[in-house]
């Protein structure tokens, strides 16, 4: 809840206000409206509250922000430009400040399913911000949504915009640094359990020994290669439309208002923003989304593997594989006493179901581009987002809940590896493939290790090889590391 939203009591949405508060006469150029007394938003706010009850769900705090920030670079410019006097574009430089900190978030209340361009969003910011001008301003004095706060700027440049800020944000300042954190917590188990041999797996079956450390350092190998990805995305992501006004050509700016405009929001945010190397191109297309979506999606998949992984590895306690323990942390059963699950796994996986279908709405959205703007944009948005936030939270827990507290069952995963009939590939220049195949397949028919057959069948007595050979090609740790 915002700071606002505490200390006046809204909640969510117009209703939130009552009918007990009253209410007000606003107009726009459709005619009049009816708007709570109380609520700081105008006419096209309270049209679009009205004609778009889908979801409830509203913008994310961190997009509400970089609209706001917009707005008051927006204003400083255009008052530098002679577009705004001076005082109007001071008060709604003040009035935007305390909108991108959160004060006023309750008064934005219009549902993320609205229209395509995010108009309704832009206008609430744009009615907000008037607003608080306007009282702040005094004199009798009005500051005017389209006018002022609006000038020199289309819903079809600053909406956009504002996704890309929001989305740089989250992902440079939340998600890389939580992925960083899971990375450093694999690489400590990694050293920590670098001579714990244990039986590897491939096609779920019992393949030649790994160590514990391997897998685990594959495990920050994954997280690793997707901070570079995003790393990588991310100057295509920082590109920002904003300038380009209706359709891309910058009309209704005043010379030097988009590189200005962008210097003050990159100042202010200090993020690594960057014109749009191309107009036409930044406002038809939302290709930036798509592909930080689809990078998203990929540690989303690589997360999988890892909680997967985990849960096989901790399975049982006595039925299971019981290579590792995870740290208990709840009761895991209504009815089955001492029962304990992986929780935080399942969470992940869950995350990573939640990303990969955000992902698939983002690439169709991002598909209904139509000539010069794209008409998906809000939830494109959302659905970025709250990727971000998912797999930023959802890291940290899994490196501070789970990872941080495994611990290896050595012996048990050292017995699994010796017990393997696997381990008989290294006698492959001594036996030849066939001869070791049989070897293999009578430890398994009669529960002996790889040494007993190898013994029983004289290999050794015959000279086929010796018994130092033989210790050397059946050491277990050795063969993590030919």
């Amino acid at each position: 809840m915002s700071e606002n939203s505490a200390h006046d009591g809204f909640g969510g949405g117009s209703d939130a206000f009552g009918e007990a508060e009253g209410f007000r006469i606003e107009h726009d150029s459709m005619g009049e409206v009816r708007v709570p007394a109380r609520a700081k938003w105008r006419a096209q706010t309270q049209r679009a509250v009205e004609n778009f009850p889908i979801s409830g769900q509203r913008l994310e705090r961190a997009h509400i922000e970089a609209l706001a920030r917009i707005k008051a670079a927006a204003a400083k410019v255009n008052a530098e430009l002679g577009v705004l006097d001076g005082d109007i574009a001071t008060a709604i430089q003040e009035a935007a400040a305390e909108v991108a900190a959160g004060r006023w978030d309750a008064h934005f209340p219009v549902d993320v399913f609205q229209t395509g361009s995010g108009t309704s969003s832009n206008m609430n910011a744009n009615e907000v911000i008037a607003t608080l001008a306007t009282e702040r301003l005094g004199g009798g004095r009005e500051v005017h949504p389209n006018d002022h706060v609006n000038a020199s700027q289309s819903s079809n440049d600053v909406f956009p915009s504002s996704i890309h800020i929001a989305a740089t944000a989250a992902v440079l300042r939340d998600l890389i640094p939580a992925l960083e954190h899971l990375a450093v917590a694999l690489e400590r188990k990694s050293v920590e359990f670098e001579k714990v041999v244990k039986a590897g797996r491939t096609h779920l079956m019992d393949a030649t020994p790994v160590t514990l450390g391997q897998e685990f350092g594959g495990y920050a190998a994954q997280v690793r290669y997707g901070v570079e990805r995003l790393r990588a995305s991310v100057p295509r992501l920082a590109e920002l439309p904003l300038g380009g006004t209706a359709v891309g050509t910058g009309i209704n700016t005043p010379p030097g208002f988009p590189v200005a405009v962008l210097a003050e929001v990159a100042l202010a945010t200090g993020l690594p923003l960057t014109e749009a190397r191309n107009h036409f191109e930044a406002q038809g297309a939302r290709d930036g989304i798509v592909e930080i979506s689809g990078q998203l999606r990929t540690i989303g998949v690589g997360l999988t593997k890892i909680a997967n992984d985990l849960r096989w590895m901790a399975s049982g306690p006595r039925t299971g594989l019981a290579e590792i323990a995870l740290p208990d942390l709840q009761p895991g059963s209504s009815i089955m006493p001492g029962k304990v699950n992986p929780v935080i796994p399942e969470a992940v996986l869950m995350v990573a179901a939640q990303v990969t279908g955000n992902d698939a709405t983002v690439a169709a959205a991002g598909a209904a581009g139509n000539f010069e703007l794209n008409v998906m944009l809000p939830v494109m948005a959302r659905n970025v987002l709250e990727s971000v936030r998912l797999v930023a939270n959802v890291a940290r827990l899994l490196a501070d809940r789970t990872v941080d507290g495994i611990t290896a069952h050595t012996e048990r995963a050292r017995e699994y590896a010796e017990s393997s009939p696997s381990v008989v590939t290294p006698l492959n220049k001594y036996l030849g493939y066939e001869e070791a195949a049989k070897v293999a397949k009578k430890s398994l028919a009669e529960r002996k290790t790889i040494r007993q057959v190898v013994i029983e069948e004289g290999y050794v007595e015959r000279g086929v090889l010796s018994e130092e050979q033989l210790d050397a090609a059946l050491d277990v740790l050795r063969m993590t590391h030919p």
